[in-house]
């Protein structure tokens, strides 16, 4: 049956649907969906929790529909509608989750990789500096010792350290940047020393 798209206004949820299935005219999709569009906009701002997020989820969601609709099975369209519209917000928390653990991985490694190459063994393999660093690493303050040990000879993340020793991340950072400035110093002091 066709139905004149004259005035697409007057026709049922079911009717829209159909029309756009057999013909693929978007006159018909986009009435139906302008029905529910303040819906979808609410339902991706409840999930998504930013305003303009939400707005491009609407457009992302129509051309979603699309391509899906003229091969999906939808006996009732506004309930069908809510499930596809929360699985794409999920979708999309799903893949910013992913995105920020990837960065934080990747921040941590640059930072590891970055202060590693401050690590005196890794400077000067030799025996007179492993010696020299045990001695500067016993006169330490005991939490830079520990954080220092277990963030270079344990090879610890900061959120291992955190979680181990029960201190703020913030604290950790402090105690491995000033434990090894303090190294710095002592085996500068030492290799003076030697040297006189």
């Amino acid at each position: 049956m066709f139905l004149s798209k004259k005035n697409p206004k007057l026709l049922t949820d079911e009717q829209l649907l159909q029309q756009y299935q057999e013909q693929a005219d978007l006159d018909f999709l986009g009435e139906l969906y302008s029905r529910y569009m303040h819906l979808v906009y609410g339902v991706c701002l409840k999930y998504l929790s930013d305003r303009e997020k939400a707005k491009d989820a609407v457009s992302q969601l129509f051309e979603k529909l699309v391509v899906e609709l003229p091969s999906a099975e939808v006996k009732n369209f506004k309930p069908w509608l809510y499930v596809v519209c929360k699985n794409f917000c999920l979708m999309e928390l799903r893949k910013e989750k992913s995105i920020q653990n990837k960065q934080n991985r990747y921040n941590q490694e640059q930072i590891m990789e970055s202060t590693s190459l401050l690590h005196p063994i890794d400077e000067a393999p030799n025996k007179n500096v492993e010696q020299r660093l045990k001695q500067c690493m016993e006169r330490l303050k005991e939490e830079q010792r520990m954080c220092l040990e277990a963030f270079y000879y344990g090879e610890k993340s900061y959120d291992e350290i955190v979680q181990e020793q029960n201190i703020p991340i913030k604290k950790v950072k402090s105690y491995l940047q000033n434990g090894k400035r303090n190294l710095k110093i002592c085996l500068e002091k030492l290799v003076k020393q030697y040297e006189h």
